[in-house]
């Protein structure tokens, strides 16, 4: 009778541990099960992620959301089946932007340890950035900017770097310049009005009137209530318009365009992005001024650039709604598609 209760105890005890590694082993995470809105979405237990050679596992901080997170959710334009899964996603845990702590490390990573604070982006990776911890390789983050705290962070990567390419890399814009900035309240925007101002460039900021009073904070020169009044009916001229609103159509810009200057369309409605790359190519031909868009590429070498300007103080995030927790995240989805965000939109885990 002994031997049996002592049995039956270590029978209880072993059950116990591996019930209790079994845990450790799981995560909260939301998941996408098929493409759609963000009723889709439901949070879940899945599998903990575990690390290969190259890659470092983070405790998920918080996450920021942006105008492509629900792109992506609900397959517009169709263009995301093909790089994100042609029926469902083939990534169902989403999430780019993420700030946290690396808690495991590969064998094979020397740059960074456990207990570095990061932010990265993993938009073009397996995203996943939905849930308590993630796994991805090394290379797609860099170390937490100075004066900015770990969870505002998250609101850095796709934002920050996007401005960054496309003032520089696809405006080139240079000190002196005059730079027209539209949707320039979001989260792009924001970013792209002090990187804009860093350049050297005299900014002008198109955006609700609710939001003018953030944009003069943020450095702009001169800034326009879209409701009051029409900026393509402008007397001023500019060397570059960066076009995160991109609502109307792209040859109402041309006539406050100087000659050689760059229409760029970044963000906006999908039937503008069709616009410019079926007939921008034409029209630049016909004229003296280009007009075209651009995708942003998404790297650890831009996001350091970035993140040494919030550490000079250049650049700062502009966050307009905070929301708690995973299971706020389809919400908070839901703020950023109504197209009237102010800022960035971040999800604390």
């Amino acid at each position: 009778m002994q031997a049996r209760a002592m049995i039956a105890e270590m029978t209880a005890e072993t059950t116990q541990t591996e019930a209790t590694r079994d845990t450790h082993m799981r995560m909260q995470a939301v998941v996408a099960p098929r493409y759609g809105s963000p009723d889709v979405l439901t949070l879940t237990e899945v599998p903990r992620p575990q690390p290969a050679p190259d890659e470092v596992l983070i405790e998920v901080v918080a996450v920021s959301v942006h105008a492509g997170t629900w792109h992506l959710l609900r397959a517009d334009p169709f263009l995301v089946r093909l790089m994100f899964g042609l029926t469902k996603p083939k990534h169902p845990i989403l999430g780019g932007d993420v700030a946290g702590r690396v808690v495991e490390v590969g064998r094979d990573v020397t740059t960074l340890r456990v207990g570095d604070e990061v932010i990265g982006d993993l938009s073009m990776h397996r995203l996943g950035a939905f849930a308590q911890m993630v796994a991805a390789p090394a290379e797609l983050f860099v170390k937490k900017p100075e004066g900015i705290a770990l969870e505002d962070a998250a609101t850095v990567p796709v934002s920050a770097v996007t401005a960054l390419q496309a003032l520089r890399d696809h405006a080139k814009v240079r000190a002196g310049q005059k730079v027209l900035i539209t949707g320039a309240s979001g989260g792009v925007g924001t970013f792209a009005v002090q990187i804009a101002k860093a350049m050297g460039a005299e900014v002008t900021a198109v955006g609700s009137t609710r939001s003018l009073d953030m944009l003069r904070e943020l450095g702009a020169d001169h800034v326009v209530d879209y409701g009051a009044e029409d900026i393509t009916q402008s007397e001023s001229k500019f060397d570059a318009v960066i076009d995160i609103a991109a609502y109307r159509s792209i040859f109402d810009y041309r006539a406050i365009l100087k000659p050689g200057g760059i229409y760029l369309q970044v963000g906006g409605a999908t039937k503008r992005f069709w616009q410019v790359v079926f007939l921008g190519p034409f029209a630049s031909m016909l004229g003296d001024q280009k007009l075209t868009n651009m995708m942003a590429k998404p790297n650890a070498e831009d996001l350091g650039v970035v993140a040494a300007m919030i550490a000079k103080g250049e650049v700062k995030p502009a966050i307009g709604r905070r929301f708690e927790g995973l299971a706020a995240i389809p919400d908070a989805i839901r703020h950023v598609e109504e197209g009237h965000a102010k800022g960035k939109t971040l999800v604390r885990i």
